[in-house]
């Protein structure tokens, strides 16, 4: 997870804020942004969302409202889970 996020190619810097505290806290994350197909009134729309990977070992911690500033967007966190090897947060945003 170090390597893909030193990977100036690949990874990216942000400020993470938790939403209690406010500290400022500059990381290195992997950002994604998949297109998702929902469903609303019978219609398939494709929606853009916001997908980050940040290494536990760097945020042991990651909840709802959290943010990350990624440049001059500003992520919320809607939800936040470990991946399968215990590595890395999957955080699934909101812009």
């Amino acid at each position: 997870m170090d390597a893909l996020a030193a990977d100036p190619n690949i990874g990216m810097d942000a400020i993470y804020r938790a939403s209690g505290t406010g500290v400022p806290v500059s990381l290195r994350l992997v950002r994604s942004a998949p297109d998702r197909l929902a469903d609303a009134f019978s219609t398939s729309v494709i929606q853009a969302s916001d997908v980050l990977t940040v290494a536990i070992a760097v945020l042991p911690s990651i909840e709802a409202d959290d943010t990350f500033t990624l440049g001059a967007d500003t992520l919320t966190v809607q939800h936040a889970e470990r991946d399968a090897a215990g590595i890395a947060w999957r955080v699934f945003c909101r812009r």
